[in-house]
């Protein structure tokens, strides 16, 4: 939002240098991401600010400076070309040949009662080039124009530096500068600076100007002023013109509305249009104009409706608004000229002959107000009936039928503010008024912004505003009490703050104090949506305070409170030693959305197949805030491979490791499983290049990340039987997959991606350069780690080495073969390692030959030959016996 400093001097006294009221903003919780200075130059940031110098242009205040124009005279050479007669302050009045079309009407007129103010550059003056796109500038030099010298420039918007707006030169409305003499440096005039705050949803109280000034006043320890709210109502009574029906009164809980009537459409004051300008709006007109100005000041969001037109559709009766929820299939044509198909959520204003506004985002076609160029224009926040637009728009086509709208029917409402966000999510449409109603806007602005729109139109339009207001308020909400010790203020902050600031910060945030003792009543305001009750409500509170006291003013102390007791979260625990374990072992952490959709994890099912994942629902959105996050997570594969396929633009060499939760519906449970997984992925060279080798040891394969998860359960001390069993699965490699178990139950699956899935993910079908994935249950992996560890001595007797050789079936796993070995080895057999498979002649077809190293060791003696051939032997017999297995010659 941009914030004006001018603006904001109508509601606070500014006593700080627009630096360091910035700063203090921020470090309040109102980000000022950026300072547009206007004129004026930039002053000293405050220590320790990071913000950048700026190279804006500063209005020189010798040569640039407010001007009155007595006479426009006729060029002698040129009819495109007037000489103004301007008074700059000087001894005399300084010819000046311009080009303006807006002084044209006033060209041979004589002397001008009264003379026209605009803004003035001498000769040696820097300004913008009003006849270049580039922002360049130039000086200004004395020069022949047609014949005629000219050494000054009478100037525009654009070379000022405040619009872009070059179609004529700036004229200044006389009621708000008649006050400065020609000659007044033009800083002190227009000078200005545009505060761009960020409002976070936490503080979207402040999405106006007065909120903002509520801000700086709390801050600076000065009084906030309102502007009136007073009305001028001349006009009939109001009672038996307009009627309000509110069918979802939790949709909308308030709903007012005004009627002015006799109004002439016309250009805004220029006061007005300048604020919108600087504020990031365009001017329309009068009418819509005053509603902008309104929602940008107060943070109501209004909208006007043409009152004929709804007189017309209720056939000459009393119109009805009805505010209610879409029928079947019901469409509407909003004012940028698009058709929505509407869901049933979808908040309507409407009356008796249809819908005419989608609420609290846009209005519709037909009703709205009708500017003298024959365009309809919008009034809630969205400009788009603006010059440029308007005949393109196919709204244009039925405005020709309508006349210029001459009474208004003022609406000031609020709306749940869910609804809205999902309204707008769900068609895709966006505006000011939107944006507000989203965050949140409390009933009891409505009348507020009501009133103020009221009196603004009838000031800038000469209408006639009708006595009464209509207020439907079926949802009135409580007034929120709540008791505040000062003593939990200590306790929560850790720091004493006197309690008379605690009740100056409060009063100036517009919370009403009554003091009780060490105990604050206090009540809520309105503006405070974001105010929770009870306990909440102290917290809250005592977050104001400190905020506005300053985050930077507390002090560091040691905490004085007592300390809960302390317990271990032993599944944090686990997880954060598999982020270790995984770490060490050269792999990267990635954090990856939990929401996707079901076709994008359909990908890791080749199409065709059957899924392997969990045949269960998806947890659906009811509101997803886009299209690719719809549904909660089944797989963390899924992410893995979308990011590993990003990341493969700029390397061929990846480790990446996630671990999250899955979210895995349950039948008659209310909520979905939550376990957390660990996903692995890895692909690329096995090794990075060195200066001992250049990275040619070739890619990764299964074994490389079977090796990980090995020293994965090495690292957690996982006990039991660990099992890594040939499996199939449909979003990996076929026969290149394994399930792992430990003791019985299954852990989890890892192998090489399938061809048909890496294909999906966009790596292509590079075979030779194979993906291994792993997605591993947390739980089930940890269920039997151990907090001891088996500790041997440094062994002090020597090892004996023998080789076995086992011929066994093709499909008989090593690590049951391995398993054999050692349980039959006994005491004596220290370890048992495999260093070969072969298959080929001489060994038979069907078979495979299993090369183990095994190591003897006694601890207490020299092991004899003998010794050592009986147990070599009971391992060999053991083998044949239980495995089938032939000891290879």
């Amino acid at each position: 939002m941009k914030v004006p400093i001018s603006w904001l001097k109508d509601y606070v006294d500014i006593t700080l240098s627009v630096e360091e009221l910035a700063e203090r903003l921020t470090v309040a919780g109102l980000e000022v991401g950026h300072i547009t200075y206007l004129g004026i130059p930039q002053g000293a940031p405050p220590e320790g600010s990071t913000q950048s110098p700026s190279d804006h242009l500063v209005w020189d205040r010798e040569k640039i400076v407010l001007a009155a124009i007595h006479e426009v005279k006729p060029h002698p050479n040129a009819d495109r070309l007037v000489l103004a007669m301007v008074d700059y302050g000087g001894d005399e009045l300084e010819q000046c040949v311009t080009g303006a079309p807006n002084l044209y009407e006033y060209k041979g007129a004589g002397p001008l009662d009264p003379p026209l103010l605009t803004g003035f550059a001498r000769e040696g003056a820097e300004v913008y080039d009003g006849h270049a796109t580039d922002g360049s500038r130039m000086i200004l030099k004395e020069r022949a124009l047609r014949g005629v010298p000219n050494r000054s420039m009478v100037l525009s918007e654009k070379e000022l530096g405040i619009s872009d707006s070059h179609e004529g030169i700036m004229l200044l409305d006389r009621a708000s500068f008649g006050q400065y003499a020609p000659g007044t440096p033009l800083q002190d005039v227009l000078g200005d600076a545009i505060l761009d705050i960020d409002i976070l949803p936490n503080i979207a109280r402040a999405y106006s100007i007065v909120g903002v000034a509520r801000e700086v006043a709390a801050l600076s320890g000065q009084t906030l002023r309102f502007p009136s709210m007073e009305v001028v109502m001349n006009g009939p009574s109001l009672d038996g013109k307009i009627a309000i029906d509110i069918h979802e009164p939790e949709l909308n809980p308030r709903f007012t509305v005004g009627l002015i009537r006799d109004i002439e459409i016309k250009p805004a004051p220029e006061w007005m249009q300048r604020r919108l300008k600087l504020a990031g709006m365009r001017p329309i007109n009068n009418i819509v104009d005053a509603t902008n100005y309104v929602m940008l000041e107060l943070g109501q969001p209004l909208h006007a409706f043409d009152y004929d037109t709804l007189i017309e559709r209720a056939n000459g009766e009393m119109p009805t608004i009805i505010t209610r929820l879409p029928e079947p299939g019901e469409t509407l044509v909003t004012l940028d000229g698009e058709k929505h198909d509407l869901d049933d959520y979808n908040m309507l204003v409407a009356d008796t002959a249809g819908a005419l506004s989608i609420a609290g985002v846009m209005g519709g076609l037909e009703s709205e107000i009708n500017s003298p160029n024959g365009t309809p224009i919008d009034a809630t926040g969205v400009q788009v009936a603006q010059d440029d637009e308007a005949e393109s728009l196919p709204r244009g086509k039925a405005s020709t039928t309508r006349p210029v709208t001459q009474n208004v029917l003022l609406e000031a409402a609020n709306w749940n503010f869910i609804n809205i966000r999902r309204t707008m999510q769900s068609q895709k449409m966006s505006s000011e008024a939107g944006m507000r109603f989203s965050r949140g806007v409390h009933p009891a602005m409505a009348i507020l912004g009501l009133k103020r729109c009221l009196e603004l139109m009838r000031i800038t339009s000469g209408g006639i505003v009708a006595q009464g207001i209509v207020d439907e308020y079926p949802l009135v909400p409580e007034t929120l009490v709540i008791d505040l010790p000062v003593s939990e203020v200590t306790r929560l902050l850790g720091f004493a703050i006197p309690e008379e600031e605690i009740v100056r910060i409060l009063r100036t945030l517009e919370f009403e104090v009554e003091e009780q003792g060490e105990m604050l009543r206090v009540t809520v305001p309105d503006h405070r949506t974001d105010v929770g009750s009870g306990l909440t409500g102290r917290a809250d509170l005592i977050e104001e305070i400190v905020r506005i006291y300053g985050y930077d003013r507390v002090p560091t102390t040691i905490i004085a409170d007592a300390l809960p007791a302390q317990r271990a979260n032993l599944p944090l625990v686990r997880e954060e030693q598999v982020r270790d374990a995984l770490t060490k072992a050269g792999f990267r952490e990635i954090v990856t959305y939990r929401l996707t959709t079901p076709e994008r994890e359909a990908l890791l099912t080749p199409q065709g197949q059957p899924s392997y994942w969990p045949d269960v629902p998806y947890v659906t959105l009811a509101n997803p805030i886009s299209s690719d996050k719809t549904v909660m997570r089944h797989t963390l594969l899924s992410g893995l491979m979308d990011v590993a396929a990003a990341n493969a633009r700029h390397t061929d060499r990846q480790r990446l490791f996630e671990v999250g939760r899955v979210y895995l519906p349950v039948e008659e449970q209310k909520l979905p499983d939550e376990p957390v997984h660990i996903g692995l992925l890895m692909l690329g060279p096995r090794d990075e290049p060195n200066w001992q080798h250049h990275g040619d040891r070739g890619v990764v394969d299964f074994f490389d990340l079977k090796g990980v998860v090995e020293a994965l359960l090495d690292d957690m001390r996982v006990g039991g039987t660990v099992r890594y069993t040939p499996t199939e699965h449909s979003s990996f490699h076929p026969g290149r997959a394994a399930a792992l178990d430990i003791n019985g139950r299954y852990v989890g699956v890892l192998g090489e991606i399938h061809p048909l899935v890496r294909e999906a993910y966009g790596f292509g079908m590079d075979l030779q350069r194979p993906i291994l994935g792993a997605e591993l249950d947390l739980m089930a992996l940890v269920a039997t780690v151990t907090t001891l560890r088996d500790i041997r001595p440094v062994p002090t007797q020597p090892a004996v080495y023998q080789d076995i050789a086992l011929i066994v079936d093709e499909d008989l796993p090593a690590a049951d073969v391995h398993a054999a070995i050692l349980s039959t080895g006994g005491a004596l057999l220290e370890a048992a390692t495999l260093f070969d498979v072969y298959r080929g002649d001489p060994i038979p077809a069907g078979k495979k030959s299993l090369a183990f190293s095994l190591t003897y060791r006694a601890p207490d003696r020299t092991l004899t030959d003998k010794e050592v051939a009986a147990a070599h032997a009971k391992i060999v017999k053991a083998a044949e016996k239980r495995l089938g297995a032939q000891l290879r010659a």
